[in-house]
């Protein structure tokens, strides 16, 4: 059996909607061992301020959204108990207010916080040291090599990331500002796994929603997959 860690994207999106607690329930229902979800200031331009949700972006509809203290009090129900949690920040500013969030509901020791902003993680290192933290690469919004006519210039594109990632990745684990890389899929090679692995840290890749790109990753000896679809980790195990 694998030993990688199985996580559910936005707990199980392909299951039930993202970022709720149907799709929570659902994750755990399909064996997960870490629930991924992401946190969204309500004001865009005053993270300070309103209410904090359970949202990828804000196309997803913030007003509609589940507040994170209803959706750390379902994940914190003894159902979950043994569940990880894999806390996403989209944007920089908020960042003392989820950590109170989670101190409230006594998740600090569960929680692995990721964010694509180095000086987010920065801070989140000084906030509260117990936390584990994911440096989350490269930033983007778009998945630009799934384009018609890109595959060419993205294969390039991934050479250069791939060793611009491993070199990031040394000095900032050595560093300590974060104890894990949360890295796409097409960016993970054999020499990022080993460089991670010398410096002590842990490599989760993203979104993987196939069975073989999944016995890859595992194969490569990664941390953790995160997938959409929590089933296919059954499948992917099947001879």
């Amino acid at each position: 059996m694998s030993s990688v860690l199985r996580i559910g994207h936005k707990g199980a999106h392909h299951i039930a909607p993202g970022n709720t607690t149907a799709s929570f329930d659902a994750a755990l229902a399909h064996g997960v061992d870490m629930i991924e979800f992401d946190i969204l200031p309500e004001f865009h331009d005053r993270p300070q301020d309103g209410r904090l949700v359970l949202a990828h972006d804000y196309s997803d509809g913030v007003e509609h959204a589940l507040d994170l203290d209803a959706g750390l009090a379902h994940l914190a129900s003894g159902p979950f108990a043994r569940i990880g949690l894999d806390v996403d920040l989209k944007l920089p500013g908020y960042e003392p207010r989820v950590v109170e969030a989670l101190r409230a509901h006594g998740l600090v020791e569960r929680a692995l916080v990721s964010t694509m902003y180095m000086r987010s993680l920065v801070r989140l290192r000084a906030l509260e040291p117990r936390l584990r933290l994911g440096w989350s690469v490269p930033r983007i919004k778009r998945d630009y090599a799934a384009w018609p006519g890109m595959q060419v210039p993205s294969a390039v594109g991934v050479l250069y990331l791939r060793r611009k990632i491993r070199l990031a990745a040394r000095r900032h684990l050595a560093a300590r500002r974060c104890d894990a890389l949360m890295v796409n899929w097409r960016l993970v090679s054999r020499g990022l796994v080993d460089t991670v692995r010398a410096e002590g840290g842990e490599l989760y890749v993203w979104t993987v929603d196939d069975r073989r790109t999944i016995r890859a990753m595992e194969a490569l000896g990664v941390t953790g997959v995160i997938t959409n679809d929590p089933r296919l980790f059954t499948a992917a195990s099947a001879p």
